[in-house]
């Protein structure tokens, strides 16, 4: 079953927020918590939002995402953050049918896109994304801010 995320689920989200940044090979990545992901997806004026795929009661996959613009199309889209399937569950559609429900999103609102990173290295996510159409945007390359250059830019 494909649903949005709700209140309880946060600690199948963070474990499985934990086991992707195993599989990306940060496994101490993570200085993420329940309390942080309850603020973040239910608070008052939440900015991110998660669908899960769920077996016998249990989060096997999750899609994490938020709402972007594009000044070009001059319409919203998604930006997929996280989505993570289980070793043990993949091949039984539940990628697909997450991915299928960010796509109802933006088709049901109106967005123009719905976009997401990749690892080089990770060539069966890569071939599963072709699989479904999604192409590459290979002249683009994304830059990050964090610790003290975050800091030292804000100071500027």
């Amino acid at each position: 079953m494909i649903r949005a995320a709700q209140p309880g689920d946060e600690a199948g989200l963070l474990a499985a927020i934990t086991a992707l940044a195993e599989y990306e090979r940060e496994p101490d990545a993570v200085d993420n918590s329940v309390d942080a992901l309850t603020a973040a997806l239910f608070g008052d004026d939440p900015a991110v939002f998660a669908h899960v795929a769920e077996r016998d009661g249990a989060v096997v996959g999750i899609a994490i995402w938020f709402v972007t613009y594009s000044t070009w199309t001059g319409r919203h889209g998604i930006w997929l953050e996280d989505l993570f399937v289980y070793e043990s569950e993949r091949g039984r559609g539940y990628g697909v049918a997450l991915l299928a429900s960010l796509a109802a999103v933006c088709v049901n609102r109106g967005y123009a896109r719905l976009e997401w990173t990749v690892l080089d290295w990770n060539a069966p996510s890569i071939a599963f994304y072709r699989s479904l159409g999604a192409r590459p945007m290979d002249e683009w390359t994304t830059q990050r801010l964090v610790g003290d250059d975050l800091a030292a830019l804000a100071d500027r």
